[in-house]
C-alpha cells in the first residue's frame, strides 16, 4: 500500500490526535461553512476541499471508525512497504491490511461505501449539492434543522430486475437497508432513499439517490417505452413469408412474417414493450435475413437453380446512378 495514499484527517480538520469530539465537530462546522458549495458556487477547488473535510469528519466523529483509522495510521508506513497479499503485509497490530490495494479501499469499507465488484450492487458514491443546507436563516448551517449532504450512487440492475421491479439489500457500513425498485425503471432513473445520506454536525442525514444502470441483455434493448430486438430469418422465409416464434418479456409468441420483407424492416408486437405509468409500450422486431453459413449440397443445388432462373435484378436501378 503506497505511503502517499494515506490521508491525515486530523490535519485536514486542523486538530490534533488528542482532539475531543466537540473539538472535531467545531473544526468541521467552521471548515464546512467556509468551503460549502452553496457558499462557493462553481468553485471546483472549494468543492473538493468540502468533500475532504466532510470525509474526515465522518471518520473522526464516529468512535469506532476513528479507532480503526488511528490503528491504520499507526501502521500505514509499514503497510505501504509491502505489496498487497505478501506475507509481510498480513498483520499489523492485529489488523489485516493485505485485503486492501490502497488507502481509499480501506476508507470505502470503513465508511460503508458501495463496492463496484459486488454483483448487481451499487458502486461508489458522490456528493450532491443540497440546496436545503444553506446559510443564514432557517435551514442554515448553524441551525439544527439543517440536514446533511445528499449522496449519489450507481445501482446496477439486470434487464429483468428493471422490468419487473426488485428489492435490493444495500450495505451502508453500519447498517443494511432494503430498497424497493419499482417495475419499469429505465437507465438514468433516480430512486430516492430518504435520510440515508451524509450526516451533518448534528447527526442529521441527507438523502441517498440511486441512479439506475441497466445491464445489457442478449436479445432485448430498451428504446424509450418500447423494447427493441433483432429477429434472424432465413432467405426462404423472407421470400415466401412465414410464421415464426419470437421471445417477449411475457413468453414466446407467434408472429407472421410477410412475403418479400427486407433486412432492417421492423414489425411491431403491440403491448409487449416496456412497463410505464401509461401501461405497456410495444416490442419492435427488426428483421435480419441470414443466409446459411454452410449450405448443404441440396441447398446449394437449389440456390444455383434459383440464380439461373431469377426473374428480377435487385440492382437494375443502379445503372442510372452517376456522380
Amino acid at each position: 500500500m503506497a505511503a502517499t495514499d494515506f490521508k491525515d484527517y486530523y490535519a485536514t480538520l486542523g486538530v490534533t490526535k488528542a482532539a475531543s469530539a466537540d473539538d472535531i465537530k467545531q473544526a468541521y462546522r467552521k471548515l464546512a461553512r467556509k468551503y460549502h458549495p452553496d457558499v462557493n458556487p462553481d468553485d471546483k477547488s472549494a468543492e473538493a476541499k468540502f468533500k475532504e473535510v466532510t470525509e474526515a469528519y465522518e471518520v473522526l466523529s464516529d468512535t469506532d471508525k476513528r479507532k480503526k483509522y488511528d490503528q491504520f495510521g499507526q501502521y500505514w508506513k509499514q503497510a505501504g512497504s509491502y505489496p498487497p497479499g505478501s506475507p509481510g503485509s498480513a498483520d499489523f497490530g492485529g489488523f489485516d491490511f493485505s485485503q486492501y490495494g490502497n488507502f481509499d479501499e480501506f476508507i470505502n469499507e470503513l465508511l460503508g461505501r458501495f463496492n463496484s465488484t459486488t454483483p448487481g450492487g451499487s458502486r461508489g458514491y458522490s456528493y450532491r449539492p443540497n440546496s436545503s443546507a444553506g446559510y443564514g436563516g432557517a435551514g442554515g448551517f448553524g441551525d439544527p434543522a439543517a440536514v446533511g449532504q445528499d449522496l449519489e450512487s450507481i445501482l446496477s440492475l439486470t434487464l429483468s430486475e428493471a422490468f419487473r421491479g426488485v428489492q435490493k439489500r444495500l450495505n451502508l457500513g453500519s447498517e443494511t437497508i432494503t430498497v424497493k425498485i419499482p417495475a419499469g425503471a429505465k437507465p438514468g432513473s433516480r430512486v430516492r432513499v430518504k435520510g440515508k445520506g451524509q450526516p451533518n454536525a448534528y447527526g442529521q442525514r441527507g438523502d441517498l439517490y440511486l441512479v439506475v444502470e441497466v445491464q445489457p441483455h442478449a436479445f432485448f434493448q430498451i428504446d424509450g417505452d418500447n423494447l427493441l430486438c433483432e429477429l434472424p430469418i432465413a432467405p426462404d422465409e423472407a421470400v415466401l413469408g412465414a410464421s415464426v416464434e419470437v421471445p417477449t418479456p411475457d413468453g414466446t409468441v407467434t408472429m407472421n412474417i410477410p412475403a418479400g420483407i427486407r433486412t432492417g424492416q421492423t414489425l411491431r408486437l403491440r403491448g409487449k414493450g416496456w412497463v410505464s405509468s401509461k401501461g405497456r409500450g410495444d416490442q419492435l422486431v427488426r428483421v435480419a435475413i441470414v443466409p446459411p453459413a454452410n449450405p448443404s449440397e441440396l441447398e446449394r443445388e437449389y440456390y444455383e437453380k434459383i440464380r439461373a432462373n431469377r426473374s428480377s435484378d435487385p440492382r437494375s436501378h443502379l445503372q442510372q446512378i452517376k456522380l
